[in-house]
């Protein structure tokens, strides 16, 4: 019995091939570099905290993490240009956009500008209802002692600067601070997809998955209000409450 024995050799990498694998390397290493330079810089550039009078207190936070990043400090009270609304805070409600900004999650948050290390902007809270304190000269829309609701960054503290036209509507007479405060974020998201996006029209099956959730509950009215056939879909606890919304 004789065994044959045969030595195959690699051939060696072409010239071309090294060369493209050379350049990926080097391609790899810019892009960690600027993603490095970055960082550097995003994380640098946080706002100041700015102190003085006149000042108030406000929910703040220097780093990304649990509650326990939160502060109540003193800060300064802010000042509304010529087209901003003073407004002092009655009630402030808070949702899973005000966890997410504190986490710092989803982390592709981090790298489109809320900041990489640590957050850009020190202040928390988006949802918010009160009193107008002062308007600028070129606010006709509102006056001093308009009730009103609305979604502006920062809104976790006493007082809040908004545009007169971006995010700021009169409170109905009819509804409390604290219900109005829990409107703009959940409510606009479900308005707009339903009504903006979704077109919605009398008499239309319409399925909401979620219809339990901040943005569910409110879709569920909105499509009834629509004349909508609505179908939500929820856990088995939240089978009654979603009913009594009006999903059919």
């Amino acid at each position: 019995m004789s065994t044959k024995l045969t030595n195959e050799s690699t051939p060696e990498t072409s010239p071309r091939r090294k060369f493209k694998i050379r350049w990926v390397f080097y391609l790899i290493i810019i892009l960690i570099g600027v993603f490095a330079i970055y960082a550097w810089a995003t994380g640098a550039q946080q706002e100041p905290i700015e102190t003085g009078e006149p000042h108030m207190k406000a929910v703040v936070y220097t780093n990304y993490g649990s509650p326990d990043v939160l502060e109540i400090r003193d800060i300064k009270k802010p000042v509304p240009n010529d087209d901003q609304v003073l407004i002092k805070v009655r009630t402030a409600s808070i949702n899973p956009l005000d966890w997410h900004f504190m986490e710092g999650t989803p982390y592709i948050m981090r790298a489109i500008g809320v900041g990489l290390r640590k957050p850009k902007d020190p202040r928390l809270g988006v949802d918010y209802a009160g009193t107008v304190e002062a308007v600028g000269k070129n606010v006709t829309q509102f006056k001093p002692g308009d009730e009103v609701l609305g979604g502006k960054s920062g809104a976790f503290a006493e007082y809040v600067c908004a545009r007169a036209d971006r995010a700021i509507v009169l409170k109905p007479a009819n509804i409390t601070f604290e219900q109005a405060a829990s409107v703009p974020i959940a409510a606009i998201t479900a308005l707009q997809g339903l009504r903006d996006k979704g077109k919605i029209q009398p008499g239309q099956k319409v399925l909401i998955n979620g219809a339990s959730g901040g943005v569910g509950t409110f879709a569920v009215q909105i499509a009834k209000s629509f004349g909508a056939d609505v179908t939500g879909v929820c856990s088995t606890r939240n089978l009654d409450m979603v009913r009594s919304l009006g999903a059919d």
